[in-house]
């Protein structure tokens, strides 16, 4: 069955790898504040999305999304209710929220730019631990509970985004995942109760 979700990861990946051999794809796509500021380029909130560093900057989302974005297509649909063109609001949605803290903070600087799914990635996730907050993620092979991980995640994003230098968007990282819990709140008020009564029964499959 093709799914919003492969059809993301396809879109994604042939006009990643293009951009890998052509630059100026990328510099048409890229987040690039001043564009924006400048000559109102609202749409690189969205394209920015479409392309990446390199191959495992593509490989490591794409399979974050494959492996998340499946099943929570899925939750939408089923376990929420809601219509698919939803689960694609989320993604869309998170990539221009996740990138409108980076915006503000570079809006007239000229050497900053930034690319890559992360944003919206890291939303579809999160919307899955709001869900399934025991279920087992790895991290750098170690199995943790996904709650443990979304901590985790959430205080080096936010610690990494004061700190800098090491040339990747964090903020995109951390609001695109408190976008995909709130996003999801709003739409199914009753994911608290779920999330909540699922923090009472843990468990662990590792």
């Amino acid at each position: 069955m093709f799914t919003i979700t492969l059809s993301i990861i396809l879109i994604t990946a042939v006009i990643s790898i293009t951009g890998f051999r052509n630059g100026k794809i990328v510099d048409d796509l890229i987040f690039w504040p001043p564009a924006i500021t400048k000559k109102h380029q609202y749409y690189r909130f969205i394209t920015c999305g479409l392309i990446h560093a390199d191959y495992m900057h593509l490989i490591f989302n794409m399979l974050t999304l494959y492996f998340f974005g499946r099943i929570m297509e899925v939750y939408y649909m089923g376990m929420l209710g809601l219509q698919n063109y939803y689960y694609l609001a989320l993604y869309i949605g998170a990539l221009i929220f996740s990138n409108i803290p980076t915006y503000i903070k570079h809006r007239n600087d000229y050497n900053y730019r930034s690319l890559g799914a992360s944003g919206a990635v890291s939303a579809v996730l999160f919307a899955f631990i709001l869900l399934k907050p025991w279920q087992t993620i790895y991290l750098f092979f170690i199995p943790v509970p996904a709650i443990i991980y979304a901590v985790l995640f959430l205080v080096y994003s936010a610690f990494m985004s004061k700190k800098g230098g090491d040339h990747i968007n964090h903020d995109a990282h951390f609001y695109g995942a408190l976008f995909g819990i709130i996003f999801t709140i709003i739409l199914h008020p009753d994911v608290v109760n779920i999330f909540a009564n699922e923090l009472k029964h843990p468990h662990f499959d590792f």
